[in-house]
This record gives structure tokens, C-alpha cells and sequence, in this order.
């Protein structure tokens, strides 16, 4: 072996995550969830800019768990980094981007759904149903990212999951970049929502158990249909992007 690999001197693989150091791997993790519940309560304003050194202070750390954190709330769509002016926290989406987020959804999910029924394996048809049991013992989204925070991300992973069920690597791979959940639970996280949600995704498992692809593709629009009619009821629509700060 090479006397300088990264390995022969003790240093972690980049990119190897079973090779970070647990504790360090949990101080990365807070950090990136704290930064995330003040970008999703608007502590961070929408579009404002992000700035490391300032983020380190209030949050009593170096500046490399918040470098680490920022990238992966880049990845997530949370924040976006520019040349010579650093991150800022993307903006909210506005009436039309919301609009046209559901419609991407309702070009991929139902699809998605549909060849989930046809391909599922086992394995997969019990990881969705645990899923639900998960989302039918938690609260309803109410408040602060972090009382709905397990709710939102039980949500994501339901939708992935129909996403990697249907063995489309391409269309699992589009309905995962949507991050359609951080968005809308960020633009206003809908007071009883939980209740109908939980219960929609339920009649697509039960479809996709049945390997039924047209109920399944049909019970996703239903779910994102209402999922949107949700939304307009939340105070007639969202406001402008540029309006909310």
C-alpha cells in the first residue's frame, strides 16, 4: 500500500461515511438539522444570505459542520450557493412554481405508483406499509419544523419509496430531486393535514398490495390533487415569494 494513501495514514475515505468518526458524524447531523429548522421557520428569511462564520457563532461550532451542513441543505434545495456572495436560503416558491410542482408531480408519481404495483418486491410492498403505521402514530403538521419534522420526512420517504418500487432508476431519481415535501411543508405546513394525508397514502398501498397499476396511478392523482386544493385552502394560495420574508 502506498505510504501516503488516505487510508495507510489514518485519514477517512472522502465520501465514505462508515469511515467518519461517529462523534464527529453527530455533531455534522445536529448541525445540519438546526440549520434546516431555522431555514424551514423562516429564521432564516427566504433569500437572505447565509453566512458560515456567523452561523458557527450562534450555534457554538467550528465552521466546518456548518460548510458540511450547507452543502447537503444545497443538495436538498434549501439553500443555493453563488459565486463571490456565498449561500443564500432559496426563496419560497410562489402561486406559479407551486402550480407547476404538482404539475411534475402528476407527470412522475402516478407513473411511478402504477409501476410500483406492477414491480414491487415483498421487501418493498412491507417497507411502504410500515411507513404508514409510522405516519398513523405521529402528530398532524402544527407549528414549527419541529413538531412536524418525523411527519414531513415519513411523508418524503413514502413517495421515494413508491418512486424506487416501481424500478425506474431514472423516475426515482426525478421524483427524489423534486424535494417537493421540504418545499411545501416550508411554504406552509397545513394545519390538519395529517389525518387526510395518512389515510390517502393508505388506498395507494392498498392498491399497489393488490397489484392494481390503474388504482394505484389513480389514488396517487386523487392524493396530489387534494394535496393541492389543501394547499389553495391555506389562506387562498400562497403569497408571492417576494411578499413573504
Amino acid at each position: 500500500m502506498p505510504p501516503h494513501s488516505p487510508s495507510a495514514a489514518g485519514v477517512p475515505d472522502e465520501g465514505d461515511e462508515r469511515s467518519v468518526p461517529p462523534v464527529r458524524q453527530a455533531l455534522s447531523d445536529s448541525v445540519y438539522e438546526r440549520i434546516k429548522a431555522m431555514v424551514m421557520d423562516h429564521e432564516i428569511a427566504p433569500g437572505a444570505r447565509v453566512g458560515i462564520e456567523s452561523l458557527a457563532r450562534a450555534l457554538k461550532v467550528s465552521p466546518t459542520p456548518v460548510r458540511e451542513a450547507l452543502a447537503r441543505l444545497e443538495s436538498d434545495g434549501l439553500v443555493v450557493k453563488r459565486a463571490l456572495s456565498g449561500y443564500r436560503a432559496t426563496e419560497l416558491l410562489t402561486r406559479q412554481g407551486l402550480e407547476e410542482l404538482f404539475e411534475m408531480r402528476l407527470l412522475l408519481e402516478p407513473r411511478a405508483a402504477a409501476l410500483a404495483a406492477a414491480n414491487a418486491t415483498e421487501a418493498q410492498l412491507d417497507g411502504l406499509e410500515r411507513i404508514v403505521e409510522e405516519m398513523q402514530v405521529q402528530p398532524s403538521p402544527n407549528g414549527r419544523y419541529a413538531s412536524y419534522r418525523d411527519f414531513a420526512a415519513l411523508d418524503q420517504r413514502f413517495h421515494e419509496a413508491i418512486g424506487q418500487a416501481a424500478h425506474r432508476p431514472l423516475l426515482a431519481d426525478a421524483v427524489e430531486r423534486l424535494h417537493a415535501h421540504l418545499h411545501i411543508f416550508r411554504l406552509s405546513n397545513v394545519v390538519g393535514a395529517g389525518g387526510p394525508t395518512v389515510a390517502e397514502h393508505e388506498r395507494i398501498v392498498r392498491a399497489v398490495l393488490r397489484r392494481s397499476p390503474e388504482r394505484a396511478a389513480e389514488a396517487m392523482m386523487e392524493h396530489l390533487a387534494r394535496s393541492m386544493e389543501r394547499q389553495r385552502d391555506d389562506g387562498d394560495g400562497p403569497a408571492p415569494a417576494s411578499s413573504i420574508r
